[in-house]
């Protein structure tokens, strides 16, 4: 009987841990493939794991969550720190804290929800807010966790971190006026393209990510399809702007364009005689825009009346006339 006795405890003991391995291989079904590949995770607080220890019923099947302060209070032992550790080292720990009580601990600690490396990316995205690194990622993942960029998005990513985690590593990186932060940006264009890798740097918890919005300039009048010119990369200029405009309407006077800009340092507008004859025949230097540059194209003939209209609008806006009537 006694032989027997050890064969049934020895058969129920490995009954016991076969149904926690099958256990700590369900409770990490469904999570992100990089969770399983990311065994230097290190926990932190509003992290969630889901603990069983064989014998200790109290635990629950539930997921726990790691408190403000980092720790884990759980039956028999009480608090336990489990920020700073990976799952491995805190399931070493409670095998640890559990052998006080507990003949040889079976334990079983997996991850099932991440809550400790808030990150925000603001801005032209998809999908602005607060997002959760999950491990580590790299500024171009970051910006997939927004769903990508928007059409209006701008030519530049900039970057704010905490100084605590050391200034970020790129040229332009600089400590900000209180000393908190380190800033930094960099172009969308290299960024997306590859074409500098050292810039696509790793993101740390509590970094803000913000894509500012386009820059853009305006066609307006005698024009198929006047409106605003999203500015990116190396600019747009007056033909370019036309261009996106779908060239002229159907009585434009292309030689008394204007260009109304704003004059630096002040609210004032100031206008710029444009011939687009002469420039499209290669006569005239086609002419860059600047950012909220409007390119007027008016009408000739019997539409001078409706643009008088249209002046009165612009003038009303800007307190400059866009063109003059003969």
């Amino acid at each position: 009987m006694p032989n027997l006795s050890k064969f049934f405890n020895l058969t129920v003991r490995i009954g016991l841990i076969a149904t926690a391995v099958l256990w700590s291989i369900t409770a990490s079904r469904g999570q992100p493939q990089s969770v399983e590949n990311r065994s230097s995770y290190l926990l932190g607080p509003n992290d969630q794991v889901k603990i069983w220890v064989l014998g200790v019923e109290e635990i629950g099947d539930k997921p726990i969550k790691i408190d403000p302060s980092g720790d884990l209070d759980l039956p028999l032992i009480g608090k336990v720190h489990a920020a700073g550790l990976t799952t491995a080292q805190l399931k070493a720990d409670l095998v640890q804290r559990y052998s006080k009580d507990l003949l040889k601990p079976q334990v079983s600690v997996a991850l099932t929800d991440f809550g400790s490396q808030p990150i925000s990316v603001m801005g032209a995205v998809n999908h602005p807010g607060i997002h959760q690194l999950e491990g580590h990622k790299t500024l171009v993942e970051t910006i997939s966790l927004a769903e990508g960029l928007r059409p209006d998005a701008g030519p530049r990513v900039n970057i704010s971190r905490q100084i605590q985690y050391g200034a970020i590593p790129l040229p332009t990186a600089k400590t900000d006026a209180s000393g908190k932060f380190s800033v930094a940006d960099v172009g969308v264009k290299d960024l997306l393209s590859g074409t500098h890798p050292a810039e696509n740097i790793i993101v740390f918890p509590n970094d803000v990510i913000t894509v500012p919005t386009a820059e853009a300039v305006f066609v307006i009048g005698e024009v198929k399809k006047p409106g605003e010119v999203i500015l990116k990369g190396d600019g747009v200029t007056v033909l370019q702007a036309l261009s996106s405009a779908e060239g002229f309407g159907t009585t434009p006077a292309p030689q008394n364009s204007k260009i109304v800009r704003v004059t630096p340092g002040s609210s004032e507008r100031k206008e710029i005689p444009v011939d687009l004859n002469k420039i499209l025949a290669g006569k005239s230097e086609d002419i860059a825009m600047r950012p909220n540059d409007i390119l007027v194209v008016p009408p000739s003939g019997p539409k001078r009346v409706a643009a008088r209209a249209m002046e009165a609008a612009i003038q009303a806006a800007t307190g400059i006339a866009i063109w003059r009537r003969p």
